[in-house]
Parts: C-alpha cells; sequence; structure tokens
C-alpha cells in the first residue's frame, strides 16, 4: 500500500474555505465532506482536511494556533514551472488571501507565498533541479 499524506488544518467557516481553493483550482472528495469537514485533494496521494474549529479541537488536546499571531505549518507544494507558481499565488490573491512575503528567486528554484483565508501559510514553489550545483 502506498502511504498518503492528509493534513489537517482549523478553518473558521468551511463553505468559505471550499469557495477559496475552488477558485485555486483544486476540487474536494465528496465522500469526506459533510457540516464538519472536507477532503480537498492536492495530489494523487495528497490531501488536506480542512475540519471547522470546533471540530478539529476534537482531536487535540492542545490549542488551535491563532494564525494571525502564530505560524504552525508552512505547506509547500511543487508546480510545474515559474508560471505555475504566479498563476496560483496570483488566483489566491484574488480569491481573498495575501502574499505575506516577497517571492524568492534562486535560480534553480523560484517560489512564492499566500496565506489563506484562515491566516494558513502555503507556499508554491518550482524548482529547477537539473539546474542544482553539486
Amino acid at each position: 500500500m502506498k502511504t498518503k499524506i492528509f493534513v489537517n488544518l482549523p478553518i473558521k467557516d468551511l463553505n468559505k474555505s471550499v469557495a477559496f481553493f475552488t477558485k485555486l483550482g483544486f476540487n474536494f472528495n465528496p465522500q469526506f465532506t459533510d457540516e464538519n469537514a472536507t477532503c480537498m485533494i492536492v495530489g494523487e496521494d495528497i490531501f488536506v482536511m480542512l475540519l471547522v474549529e470546533k471540530f478539529f479541537k476534537s482531536f487535540t488536546k492542545k490549542e488551535v494556533c491563532d494564525t494571525s499571531k502564530y505560524t504552525e505549518v508552512i505547506v509547500a507544494l511543487s508546480v510545474d514551472s515559474r508560471d505555475k507558481v504566479d498563476q496560483l499565488i496570483n488566483r489566491a490573491i484574488e480569491a481573498g488571501g495575501s502574499e505575506p512575503r516577497e517571492k524568492q528567486d534562486h535560480g534553480w528554484m523560484y517560489g512564492r507565498s499566500f496565506e489563506d483565508i484562515d491566516g494558513h501559510i502555503w507556499e508554491a514553489f518550482f524548482m529547477e533541479e537539473s539546474a542544482i550545483k553539486k
């Protein structure tokens, strides 16, 4: 069996989060979607579970991170080109997200970041592995 990854993120409003990520081009698995959560499909074996905060809290005894003050995780996604990096970040900004820092261009790797509507930080990057100096 292949290992799959499921990243679980607390969100404030399920409908707004689904609308936001739909504008970025993501799809959702209706089999794992209800009023508490949805399963966002990122890749063949990569998923993000967007969980309404009250439901998210049922999985932990710890406090949920206040993303307006703290960063708990940065989700980084590789894409196929520099243009795809820019397209994803621009769609995120148009959908109501923000860009928390300047783009990073190392020649062989190019990346930008966005904050989603719940303050989670996402990075999109393109890496030209053949250009990495060894």
